[in-house]
């Protein structure tokens, strides 16, 4: 599994063969561009199907709708170099979800063939392609009342490690131990509905491992935590 991460800008990306076995193609995105992968941003709308525009015009706030195209482009461009398609021909769909059986679980290509895991905080975007089932995180360092209020929602022991720290290094642990536990939770499709309490993956420099998976940090940006998870094959 690599720990590197692409840089995706205006231009377009020289992305190369489609990952295999146990390794990961991890890149990341400025979402204030105003083009991504050889599109403007103007022109987004017909590059995306019909749930992402439906999605789009739902957010008011300018910034909002500029992070969601600009991810969801940058997405896009990146499934279809790797699928080789053009951005418009990725057919998206979602499995079913572990929880509950209902057809709102992790996003997938229709037809299989690449799994991938898309993520966003801030003006900062992170996708994962891969072999196997993946979950990307990226977090921004919370405040210290954000930090407050999630502490106590993690695990008992990842709870005493961030106690144990003084307030800024306490909260860049957080968005180091946060965006491991969502990484990892997107990878198995449960997401938050299952709370963030298990599995104990920690807040340390090194991620504990969970049965199954692979864990890595990922490298970030000043002011952001970033992390991967990658299914085992057996």
């Amino acid at each position: 599994m690599t720990e590197y991460v692409n840089q995706l800008s205006g231009g377009t990306p020289l992305i190369g063969a489609p990952p295999a076995g146990a390794e990961a193609a991890v890149w990341s995105l400025d979402t204030t561009l105003a083009e991504v992968g050889g599109f403007r941003l103007d022109d987004a709308l017909p590059v995306l199907d019909a749930a992402e525009r439906e999605r789009a015009g739902r957010l008011v706030r300018p910034g909002d709708r500029q992070r969601y195209l600009a991810s969801h482009l940058g997405l896009r461009v990146l499934l279809g170099g790797y699928l080789g398609l053009a951005p418009q021909e990725v057919a998206l769909t979602r499995e079913d979800c572990p929880c509950c059986g209902a057809p709102h679980g992790r996003p997938a290509v229709a037809g299989g063939g690449l799994h991938f895991s898309l993520s966003h905080s801030g003006d900062l975007a992170y996708f994962a392609f891969a072999a196997v089932t993946v979950g990307i995180d990226v977090e921004a360092v919370p405040g210290a009342a954000a930090v407050a209020d999630v502490m106590t929602s993690l695990h008992p022991a990842e709870t005493a490690e961030l106690a144990a720290l003084p307030g800024e290094e306490r909260r860049v642990a957080l968005a180091r131990v946060w965006s491991r536990k969502e990484a990892y939770l997107k990878g198995t499709g449960a997401g938050l509905a299952l709370g963030l309490a298990d599995p104990y993956i920690g807040a340390g420099p090194e991620p504990a491992q969970v049965p199954g998976w692979l864990l890595r940090d990922l490298a970030a940006p000043p002011g952001y935590g970033a992390a991967l998870a990658l299914a085992v094959r057996h």
